[in-house]
């Protein structure tokens, strides 16, 4: 009897580890670790995630939204035509977000627009420079429980607004917006030309007698690791 009940117990201990739908941590590191990726379940909460640059993102935290890294162009039917059925179309293109859409990806828009054959509405360039709180994260694979992670943001307006018509935006692939400049974490670690560009107006600054050469000296030693990647 104790012998089935011990076994019970380690199935259904073992069941909740494959089933569970929140974990505390994620790190980059282990979301492409197949001994990790393959026990979580795509829809996964995540609590606390850090990222490949070493930033640690929280439900709470502020993003700073980047620089639209893509175009788009819309071809709308401006005549009706002549006798021969010839028509007049006019082209816009304009800057927008590849990793960044409006609402939620499953939200109540999306499933809308979906039923209506719209795909998912890319964020416009006059997001760029926003702040925005981190109001849910969660993991997918990317394609079959045999590929690894990838982290999805829920993003709200920091005073609980919408952003125009939508109440949330949507970050698709958390480390994909990272590399393209289209989020920004504030607690993220400097880059080599964000050290050297710090540096540099320091530099100014001390010449103009702004600051003082030993705040200069200060400085400088912190950033000199993070130009030389030592």
């Amino acid at each position: 009897m104790e012998k089935f009940i011990f076994t019970l117990i380690v199935l259904f201990t073992t069941f909740n580890a494959f089933s569970q739908k929140q974990l505390d941590k994620l790190s980059f590191e282990n979301s492409q670790n197949s001994s990790v990726f393959e026990k979580i379940k795509n829809n996964t909460k995540i609590m606390e995630y850090t990222a490949a640059d070493g930033s640690v993102l929280s439900v709470g935290d502020t993003l700073v939204i980047g620089y639209p890294s893509g175009k788009i162009t819309n071809t709308t039917a401006v005549g009706a035509g002549n006798t021969y059925g010839a028509g007049i179309a006019s082209s816009k293109t304009k800057s927008s977000f590849q990793t960044i859409i409006m609402g939620k990806p499953a939200g109540f828009g999306s499933v809308m627009g979906a039923m209506n054959g719209q795909a998912p509405q890319n964020a416009g360039s006059e997001m760029q420079g926003e702040n925005v709180i981190i109001s849910e994260m969660k993991t997918y694979h990317k394609g079959s429980r045999k590929k690894p992670l990838k982290l999805t943001i829920i993003l709200g307006e920091p005073h609980g607004r919408a952003f125009g018509i939508n109440k949330y935006m949507s970050v698709i692939d958390y480390e994909k917006a990272v590399l393209a400049g289209e989020i920004k974490s504030l607690n993220a670690p400097l880059t080599r030309e964000e050290a050297i560009a710090k540096l540099k107006e320091s530099k100014d600054l001390m010449d103009l007698g702004v600051i003082n050469p030993a705040k200069y000296a200060k400085l400088k030693k912190e950033m000199i690791p993070i130009i030389t990647n030592k």
